[in-house]
């Protein structure tokens, strides 16, 4: 999986070709080589045992790979070889006008066949790139240095031909710093997305306007409150809809230049590390609910909100922040993927594997190898350093 933000572009006519070589398509092959075949066998045979018939095939296999066009020449094709192969075998030998009618009707067949095929396809392409275009727009792509931070991500949805799901992330630099957001929105399907689309749309307006990380916090635990009440005022009430996150605080430009501290606030998110050549670290585990359940403390919206953590961040430390489908990633043996063991043996074995890019890359492959490509659940990884960069 390419991280997100990579141009995938839009899928063309040209994906719909299942053999390509060199960019260019084989998929003419495999029936020109049946349609051959047959042919040089019938001609090898004796006249008591003939497959000329056996052409009706090569329409078939064009249809499941060829265009509507390709198809349609193969049907002719097929259609012309056998005239020309059985005619020329003498007269008591030739299968005549009955298996005539099988290759024809044989190769009309073919032609609808391939026409839903690819009317199928281009359905599901275009329903792909509207996938596409709602991940990009809940997920956006983030410039390097976004908000002075040297950063990288990777999101690999469970479901891969949705392609998007209820984990979200984002860099918002403004005049009081820089505040990253990482999320799980509980379930799946376009609840979760809706639910971690409206957390984001918050999240760039609270975290850019307010002098406060509590207040951030505050404006976020109130939108998913919102967001649920209308959920069920129209008439799709998923029950408890919650979300966990981290939202991190990095002071104003230049403050954290030299990686002072971090304000942590954990809505019951995952446990992030803080990684660097010399090891691995913990960040504080929350002490608050997550978003969309703080009415169960006292049955007012925003109260008992988790409490903002000052955590020290030290020059070159990477903070990693994920989401539970890296931690609950298990192998054949059902034993969950052990995350800081394998992030502090790979920094223990090259420091370099701290760089936020080598770090998310390690992570990615260690949870797909760990459960053989296998994710039960949307995987996020995260990986953000202060840098020198100005937004």
């Amino acid at each position: 999986m390419k991280p997100v933000g990579a141009d995938e572009g839009s899928a063309s006519g040209d994906e719909l070709l299942l053999l390509r070589v060199g960019g260019r398509s084989v998929a003419w092959v495999p029936p020109l080589v049946l349609l051959i075949g047959i042919a040089v066998l019938d001609w090898n045979t004796t006249g008591e045992f003939r497959i000329i018939s056996w052409i009706v095939l090569v329409p078939g296999i064009a249809a499941a790979l060829c265009r509507v066009a390709g198809t349609v020449a193969f049907a002719v094709l097929s259609l012309g070889t056998y005239v020309v192969v059985d005619g020329a075998w003498p007269h008591q030998y030739q299968t005549g006008l009955p298996d005539f009618i099988l290759v024809a009707l044989g190769g009309l067949l073919a032609t609808l066949a391939c026409v839903v095929r690819v009317r199928d396809e281009g359905r599901m392409l275009h329903m792909r790139d509207v996938a596409e275009t709602t991940r990009r727009t809940v997920l956006r792509p983030l410039p390097p240095g976004w908000g002075g931070l040297d950063h990288a991500a990777v999101y690999l949805a469970a479901d891969t031909v949705a392609r998007v799901g209820g984990d979200l992330y984002d860099i918002q630099p403004g005049p009081h710093g820089t505040r990253v957001l990482i999320g799980d929105v509980q379930g799946k399907g376009l609840g979760a997305v809706e639910a971690a689309a409206a957390l984001l749309g918050t999240f760039r307006e609270a975290a850019y306007h307010e002098p406060a990380l509590a207040t951030v916090a505050e404006r976020l635990e109130v939108r998913m409150l919102r967001h649920i009440r209308y959920r069920a005022a129209v008439g799709r009430d998923e029950g408890d809809r919650f979300a966990t996150a981290v939202l991190i605080g990095f002071p104003e430009e230049g403050a954290h230049v030299d990686g002072a501290y971090v304000e942590v606030v954990n809505f019951g998110h995952e446990p992030s590390l803080i990684v660097s050549a010399d090891g691995v670290r913990s960040l504080p585990p929350g002490d608050g609910l997550p978003l969309g359940l703080s009415e169960l403390t006292s049955g007012r919206p925003g109260y008992g909100l988790p409490s903002v953590v000052r955590v020290p961040l030290a020059a070159g430390e990477t903070l990693l922040l994920v989401t539970d489908g890296v931690t609950e990633a298990r192998d054949a043996d059902g034993v969950f993927f052990p995350l800081r063991e394998r992030v502090a043996d790979a920094v223990a074995r090259d420091p370099r594997t701290a760089d936020p890019h080598r770090l998310v890359a390690y992570v990615r492959d260690g949870t797909l190898r760990h459960c053989g490509g296998h994710l039960a659940d949307d995987t996020t990884v995260f990986a953000v350093r202060p840098g020198r960069t100005s937004p």
